[in-house]
């Protein structure tokens, strides 16, 4: 690689990116801008900023990004009835392409040409940063010290803060958390060290956002959610902004014991990987979206977007938010969500969100006229299904009498 003079790096102030911090002036005899991001991860940043100013960082960001992350990247992906493997509503996925925007945004401010992060070469995270980062800027270098370095163990980096004086939190010195937690205002995930049995159940003090089932209130919550164009704008009756929606809804999915998942899934890296999810308010977001959908979209519409979300999720998951498939197949889901408009009343109860009411004042396709089993008055002719049927069945009768002769 050439040579190196300013680099953006994407830093939170911990353990892994103070480490990188040092490392990469020590190796690269250059300047480094650090980048924090605020997402809803609900932690203290300023001590991010007095630790980069501890080792000369003159150029320090932390920026509040969590309205831009659920408006513009959380909102949009639910806009799909995104799941990737059937279970997982991709909370760290869908943040990594709105911090690769950002590393590139200031690099191009600050006049670096090169940007790092802490993600180490087993993860996905490394190529959500780095397929981003080249999407948007493609002559950007990047340095990934897990790809580089041999601190290859948490010992290792401990050692190496302590020959540095780097500051050390007490529970990286007795022994680090049980768990990786990374977390925003989407979800918290926990992956690594005790999870790493697929066959163990995780303690029940490791879940942050939501109480058990079990422990959760005797008494149904009920819940109105108001949406436009596919995105909520109101709970009830209360307009809020899109990050204002999704904190309340995790606070009473968490209340409700709703949203957590322990999954084993397939990382693109090629390996089988076991993660812990909590996403309360994500899981009452999908619940309540594909509900207005069911009275507003149309049959073929709805199935088609159905077929579709698989490829979207693989997308969001793998890292292409920035691709042009992902971006055409974005343009059809929004295209979809004209219509999708009205309120949607959900019953939150011990770990469930039951759907118990829906309507559209303005886009309804629901003809109570002609879906009643009472007497409709003559809006639908019951005769007309019987060569609906017959033409429907042709090519099923034509074969079962070739195959009985």
């Amino acid at each position: 690689m050439s040579e190196i003079k300013k680099v953006v790096l994407a830093y939170s102030g911990g353990l892994d990116t103070s480490v990188i911090l040092k490392w990469l002036q020590d190796t690269y005899h250059c300047e480094v801008v650090t980048f924090t991001a605020d997402i809803g991860q609900g932690e203290e940043l300023e001590p991010a900023r007095e630790k980069a100013k501890k080792f000369g960082v003159k150029e320090i960001f932390i920026d509040d990004l969590r309205e831009e992350f659920v408006r513009d990247f959380v909102f949009p992906m639910f806009r799909a009835n995104t799941v990737y493997e059937g279970e997982y509503l991709l909370g760290t996925s869908i943040a990594r392409p709105l911090i690769a925007k950002r590393l590139i945004d200031i690099a191009t401010q600050v006049g670096a040409d090169t940007i790092s992060h802490g993600a180490t070469g087993k993860g996905n995270d490394q190529v959500r940063f780095e397929l981003g980062a080249y999407a948007l800027k493609p002559d950007i270098k990047i340095i990934a010290p897990w790809r580089e370095w041999d601190l290859t163990s948490r010992e290792k980096l401990l050692a190496y803060a302590e020959a540095h004086g780097i500051p050390v939190e007490m529970k990286h010195k007795a022994g680090g958390s049980p768990y990786s937690m990374d977390a925003n205002l989407l979800h918290i995930s926990y992956e690594g060290r005790a999870l790493e049995d697929p066959a163990a159940e995780p303690e029940d003090d490791m879940w942050r956002w939501t109480v058990s089932p079990e422990k959760a209130p005797d008494q149904a919550e009920y819940l109105e959610l108001e949406f436009a164009k596919g995105d909520i704008v109101a709970l009830n009756g209360k307009r809020l902004s899109p990050a204002a929606v999704l904190a309340e809804l995790n606070r009473l999915g968490g209340k409700h014991g709703i949203g957590r998942l322990d999954l084993v899934e397939n990382r693109y890296v090629g390996m089988k990987s076991r993660g812990c999810y909590e996403t309360p308010g994500g899981t009452i977001m999908l619940k309540a979206h594909r509900a207005i959908e069911s009275i507003t979209l149309d049959r073929e519409v709805a199935h088609l977007k159905d077929e579709l979300m698989p490829r979207y999720a693989s997308l969001v998951y793998n890292g292409y938010w920035w691709s042009p498939e992902r971006s055409m197949l974005q343009t059809m889901i929004d295209a979809s969500q004209a219509s999708v408009n009205g309120w949607v009343r959900v019953k939150l109860y011990k770990g469930n969100v039951i759907v118990v009411g829906r309507d559209s004042k303005t886009d309804s396709l629901f003809d109570p006229t002609i879906a009643t089993f009472e007497d409709d008055a003559g809006a639908y002719n019951q005769a007309d299904a019987a060569g609906f049927i017959k033409l429907n069945a042709l090519r099923m009768r034509i074969a079962a009498k070739l195959k009985n002769r």
